[in-house]
């Protein structure tokens, strides 16, 4: 979503202007930061699931952001390029973490839901808890269109830019994520 100022002039325009041609880094970045970090936050969160490892993966996103601005030319959007840089710095995060937990020497599998806080008593903790469960089966391609498909509700044009595949393949790959995702809660649901 791109906010136009009064003077005809988007927020988008505005960020790149302060950050590649006046120069000014501290206020263009603080722009960025206010129009797209909690968009970015929730965005990882969706796909790395705990608080404190999203921070990590928003960092460094951040950091990619600050050391390559200078390189975006505007072939696509601001917003898609965030995207992409966040879902990549995402992806790396859990492969190296997959790497961690097959190379644990105990053999016990962690999963980073367990972190999560259950309160059997609220039933909203429990449904979000459930669907963060079904998202980790998700394979990473799949997880990745379904959060930003499901919750970021990006178009599959703006996925295709971030993602650099086809809108038939993405809208296949949320199909397949909608069908896993509901039918572990169907069957987590006769358990309960």
């Amino acid at each position: 979503m791109e906010y136009v100022q009064d003077h005809g002039v988007s927020v988008d325009e505005q960020i790149l202007d302060l950050l590649q041609v006046k120069g000014d880094f501290d206020s263009g970045f603080k722009l960025l930061m206010e129009q797209y970090e909690e968009r970015l936050y929730w965005h990882i969160r969706g796909l790395v699931s705990t608080h404190e490892n999203t921070n990590d993966v928003l960092q460094n996103t951040l950091v990619k952001v600050f050391r390559n601005i200078d390189k975006f030319r505007g072939q696509s959007k601001l917003y898609t390029w965030l995207y992409r840089i966040a879902t990549n710095e995402a992806l790396t995060f859990l492969k190296k973490e997959q790497r961690r937990h097959t190379e644990d020497l105990d053999g016990e599998e962690k999963n980073h839901l367990n972190t999560l806080p259950a309160d059997s008593s609220v039933d909203g903790d429990r449904v979000w808890q459930m669907l963060q469960k079904a998202i980790e089966q998700l394979p990473d391609k799949q997880k990745t269109v379904f959060v930003l498909r499901y919750f970021d509700e990006m178009s599959y044009r703006d996925m295709s830019e971030t993602l650099k595949t086809s809108e038939g393949a993405l809208k296949a790959s949320f199909h397949h994520a909608l069908k896993k995702v509901e039918k572990y809660l169907r069957e987590a649901e006769m358990y309960c």
